[in-house]
């Protein structure tokens, strides 16, 4: 099974690079994984831009994917919880798994409603190119305590 991480937009702080791709080479020792960038939609009303984002993303699904998103009202988790909820997610997944960070403006209702599940970072909020270092380097913690690797200590 794949597992995708979509983001909307590219990076705008590249001195994240490096911890992105650091964590991206580390997450792909232990599952086929993807980092896919969607295209940054250009338009004046906040509304319109979630409505594209939207529209791009229902395009770019197929029927099985199961779709997380990351979202400020979904669930919380401590990082062995997180593990936990990981390792189901790969024991009922036939087809590809994608977590999705939406845009600035957050998802429009049909994201939600093709949504399996919502989970947060964080109560607190973060720029969406800090979203991408957070979730990877959570994603692997999650790998290393599933396969009982000494990162998480």
């Amino acid at each position: 099974m794949k597992t995708e991480f979509w983001v909307q937009g590219k990076l705008n702080h590249t001195f994240l690079n490096q911890g992105i791709d650091f964590y991206l080479k580390r997450i792909k020792l232990y599952i086929p994984f993807e980092l896919c960038e969607l295209r940054d939609i250009k338009a004046t009303h906040p509304e319109e831009i979630k409505i594209r984002e939207e529209m791009e993303i229902l395009k770019k699904l197929k029927g099985d994917e199961k779709l997380i998103l990351l979202d400020e009202k979904g669930k919380s988790f401590t990082s062995a919880a997180f593990a936990s909820y990981l390792q189901g997610l790969f024991n009922s997944t036939n087809g590809k798994l994608i977590f999705l960070s939406g845009g600035a403006y957050g998802f429009g209702d049909q994201i939600y409603h093709k949504s399996n599940d919502q989970i947060s970072l964080s109560a607190m909020t973060f720029t969406h190119d800090m979203v991408r270092l957070i979730f990877l380097e959570q994603m692997y913690r999650a790998l290393t305590i599933i396969n009982n690797h000494p990162y998480q200590h």
